[in-house]
């Protein structure tokens, strides 16, 4: 009974910190479906105002990732995800009741704040909580809870846009515009997010800080009853033994470990890093979940239809996810890598034949479809297993931190642009633009990324070095 109770704590904590990842897929996604919406409220006519509405929660995506790369080993893993969560909550209001263009996207960078922090510290404090022999799971459900909160954000917008039925289904603009759903619905969509942020800032409260931060400050006592909360006692001593002797020797080798990052060596496997992170917000799969409406609109569907199929997308997220738990670790990962990015090469490249030849209906919808399954069994999450696998201990902690931040630099130029190079390109010549970017990643992934299944993180460094082939 014991035992059991200590499971059901253990897991109990890990759920309430992976809500961070939930509400970052439903912030990054619910955006996607409003965007139909208030797009005519505020009368956003050129690419460029699309583009900035869509993108700018991505600025504070950067400056809450460094915000948290600065202040997480000062204050901690729960103060900075209680404070994600009250940006969240803040965050949502405010968009819901933003009366103009310039306030709206002022609140979608508070949110882009609070997931640049989530993002960083839930997966860390699962881990740094989490025993080693279910960590890959517990560490994994944070992925899980990001497709689920993409899910909830589709299903919130299509239930939403439902609610006015006086609205036709090929509406323009200007009717659009005077409609519930043009001028309140949208807002709802946003504001729908406060529920979740307050329960995640109320069940925050009751989590425990991480004993890894704990011990590393000088509270072991404290870090020592949490544990004896985990484990048994035994185990709980070992465990806090480990932790200090882990501690120590990340203590020794951190030193010039900043300098050390940009050092001939460590910088090739830094730049490989980096280079998969904007792989993975340039294979095109954020246009999709950014503008689906666009896409299916494009080939000709209504609204109502379009909001349907999009929470299908986010279905299937949740299901390729799912499976990738439980193959990552048997099937490796740059198997998975390259089967990403040539699957999805050639989908954009059937789907830009599509749109050239006027082709619209139901296989645009299973092309998009198809690509969406492809990438959440692939890239989505296996890029988060090779980063935290790539780069060695004494610099994996701002390697990491500058992965992140190129992420979510590439993640704005991708969304800021887009209706841009759309309005330039037309639909065809976008898709083959990523067709093309894709097969570019096929061939960096094949010739430098080594398989990091199975091999120790020394094993991978001298691999990336040259020192070692890949066996």
């Amino acid at each position: 009974m014991k035992d059991a109770k200590k499971s059901l704590f253990m897991w109990g904590i890990c759920l309430v910190a992976a809500m961070g990842g939930f509400l970052f897929g439903y912030d990054w996604v619910v955006v996607g479906g409003a965007k139909a919406f208030y797009e005519p409220y505020f009368g956003l006519d050129t690419p460029g105002l699309k583009g900035w509405g869509t993108s700018s929660a991505l600025v504070g995506c950067v400056f809450g990732a460094l915000f948290c790369f600065a202040l997480t080993d000062k204050y901690g893993r729960k103060r900075l995800l209680l404070l994600s969560a009250l940006l969240f909550g803040v965050s949502a209001l405010g968009t819901a009741l933003s009366p103009n263009f310039a306030l709206y996207n002022a609140f979608r960078i508070v949110g882009g704040f609070a997931i640049g922090i989530a993002l960083n510290l839930a997966p860390m404090y699962i881990a740094e909580m989490a025993p080693a022999n279910i960590r890959g799971k517990l560490v994994s459900l944070n992925q899980l809870l990001v497709m689920f909160g993409i899910l909830a954000a589709q299903i919130t917008n299509w239930q939403i846009s439902l609610i006015d039925t006086s609205l036709p289904p090929d509406a323009g603009a200007d009717i659009i515009r005077e409609s519930w759903n043009g001028q309140y619905g949208w807002r709802y969509m946003f504001g729908a997010q406060i529920v979740p942020s307050a329960i995640f800032f109320i069940l925050m409260l009751a989590v425990p800080e991480s004993v890894r931060w704990l011990v590393k400050n000088g509270q072991k006592e404290r870090a020592g009853k949490i544990l004896a909360r985990l484990a048994d006692p035994a185990s709980a001593n070992r465990e806090l033994a480990e932790i200090e002797r882990s501690l120590n020797e990340e203590a020794a080798l951190s030193k010039n470990s900043f300098r050390e990052l940009f050092s001939k060596g460590m910088a090739k496997i830094l730049a490989l890093g980096m280079f998969i992170a904007v792989l993975q917000q340039w294979c095109g799969m954020n246009v999709v979940f950014y503008y689906a409406a666009d896409i299916f609109q494009a080939a000709g569907y209504d609204l109502k239809a379009m909001m349907l199929q999009i929470v299908v997308i986010g279905s299937i997220m949740v299901v390729s996810t799912a499976l990738t738990i439980a193959i990552v670790d048997k099937i490796g990962r740059k198997f998975l890598m390259l089967l990403g990015t040539s699957g999805l090469a050639l989908i954009y490249l059937i789907e830009g034949l599509m749109f050239m030849w006027n082709v619209s209906g139901i296989s645009i919808v299973i092309l998009t479809l198809a690509s969406v399954a492809i990438y959440s069994l692939t890239l989505a999450p296996v890029t988060w297993v090779i980063l935290s696998e790539i780069f060695p201990n004494r610099v994996r902690g701002s390697a990491m931190s500058l992965a992140v931040v190129t992420l979510w630099i590439a993640n704005f130029l991708l969304t800021f642009t887009f209706p841009i190079i759309k309005e330039s390109l037309g639909w065809t010549l976008n898709f083959w633009l990523y067709a093309l970017i894709c097969l570019c990643g096929f061939c960096i992934v094949a010739f430098k990324l080594p398989e990091t299944r199975g091999k120790s993180l020394e094993e991978i460094e001298n691999i990336i070095l040259g020192n070692k082939h890949d066996g």
